[in-house]
């Protein structure tokens, strides 16, 4: 294809995470004018619940809201000839992108080419080989048949693949965030897979983008120190892109928040270990000498993001069956509250002992008093009016945890005066732990169907 060295490539991004709003995403395939929009929606843990759900239904295993989404933006992104990339296929992108283009039809987008990207599940290679997990330096065996999932990092080269061919739609599993964003400039600019510091200032703007509405002041906000406007309708970024990677990040005008000077940099910082060295599949990212300038109102020009040659293995997220967790809550109100909690958290805590349930790991909180802080910077804490007592406790069975949120319950009758509203849950723990894969490990694959 021929670039056009002058053309500016607006990028929106319709989600930061799995659960996020929708109608900001709405509102950018709408009015944002945009190229591509993209939807960010897998955090660590959320493949391998993912993985869970395909186990049981082998149709499932993909992002709940993927239907919901697709309805709000995909007659408005087709008509203005937008192009969608979301990782929210999770741990079944073929049956994400079958269930995508079943929504096309109803909406009269037979021509719509939807694409799944596959290839990131290598449980077989991680069950078959000698690795070693990063964070504890046991041999990934030894995890045995609690491991359920492993699925490495993918890069830009699958989803170029989805774009050269034409692809309106392309629903990946497990790929690097940045890789959301950096896929289309590549395919649009004509970047070279070994053009180091344009992909460095690539993944610089889809790190700036990933998380959606916290650079546009929503995790920013803090009432009193950095107000922000409009939350309630917060406007989520787009990033106008030009052919040397240097970007301007701004939002739907009238929508609320705001884009900043502040607001950017907080972003770039996040979830950022070394600023130097940000390891992806495709560059490791050097954001060290990024420059972030206020051109305008909610207008930021960001550019200075460079690059190293890409590590030789990828990042591979495993999941596996962890623990389960109990937990029960009640509240106590009025005269003498605090003391009150104090007093069933120690009853229930006499209680598991007496009633013999084996906690791995135990917790009594005083939310609002030293759930966060813990006791000893809560010591001087004034004495509330209202405390509400939280016991959470880790088991090696569902039916030993069940047994704490029960024991909470038994104090409407059974512990201090003027307990209320009470509420128990158990759930299974599907932890993650982390290894690094051998690239010739990883074989992805591109398979592309019109609705």
């Amino acid at each position: 294809m021929t670039h056009d060295p002058q053309r500016k490539v607006r990028i929106g991004a319709g989600a930061g995470y799995s659960g996020d709003r929708i109608e900001p995403a709405a509102e950018l395939a709408e009015r944002g004018e945009l190229d591509y929009l993209i939807f960010e929606c897998l955090a660590e843990r959320t493949i391998a619940i993912g993985q869970q759900a395909r186990l049981a239904d082998p149709a499932k295993g993909y992002d709940p809201l993927l239907a919901e989404r697709m309805h709000a933006v995909l007659k408005s992104c087709a008509d203005q000839g937008v192009r969608i990339i979301t990782n929210m296929g999770a741990a079944n992108p073929a049956a994400a992108a079958q269930r995508v283009r079943e929504i096309a039809r109803t909406l009269g987008l037979a021509h719509l080419k939807v694409a799944a990207v596959t290839g990131d599940d290598v449980l077989q290679a991680v069950q078959e080989g000698d690795f070693r997990i990063e964070d504890n330096g046991q041999p990934a065996s030894s995890l045995g048949e609690r491991l359920i999932s492993a699925n490495a990092y993918l890069g830009v080269a699958p989803i170029l693949e989805a774009l050269q061919a034409g692809a309106d739609v392309i629903i990946t599993g497990r790929v690097a965030d940045p890789a959301l964003v950096l896929a289309p400039l590549v395919h649009e600019f004509g970047w070279a897979a070994d053009d180091w510091d344009k992909l460095g200032q690539g993944t610089l703007v889809g790190h700036l983008l990933e998380c959606a509405g916290q650079i546009t002041g929503g995790y920013f906000a803090d009432p009193g120190k950095k107000d922000v406007a409009g939350l309630a309708r917060l406007g989520f970024p787009i990033g106008e892109v030009s052919a040397d990677g240097s970007a301007v990040i701004t939002k739907v005008a009238g929508s609320g928040g705001q884009v900043t000077a502040q607001t950017c940099k907080e972003q770039l910082l996040y979830e950022i270990h070394d600023p130097s060295a940000y390891y992806t599949p495709d560059v490791v990212a050097d954001f060290s000498q990024v420059q972030i300038t206020e051109i305008g109102p909610d207008r930021v020009a960001v550019s200075g993001g460079r690059g190293r040659p890409r590590p030789a293995t990828l990042k591979t997220t495993l999941g596996y069956r962890d623990s389960f967790i109990g937990e029960g809550q009640i509240s106590y109100a009025g005269p003498g509250a605090q003391a009150r909690a104090q007093l069933a958290a120690e009853i229930v805590r006499e209680r598991l002992a007496l009633t013999g349930v084996e906690t791995e790991e135990l917790r009594l909180d005083l939310i609002g008093m030293n759930a966060i802080a813990g006791p000893q910077m809560s010591a001087g804490a004034p004495e509330p009016y209202e405390v509400r007592l939280r016991v959470t406790g880790r088991t090696a069975s569902m039916q030993q945890a069940v047994l704490i949120g029960n024991e909470v319950e038994t104090l409407y009758t059974n512990g201090p005066a003027g307990g209320g509203g009470a509420t128990k849950s158990a759930r299974e723990v599907i932890a993650v732990l982390s290894l690094l894969l051998p690239r010739s490990l990883v074989h992805p694959s591109v398979h592309i169907e019109e609705a």
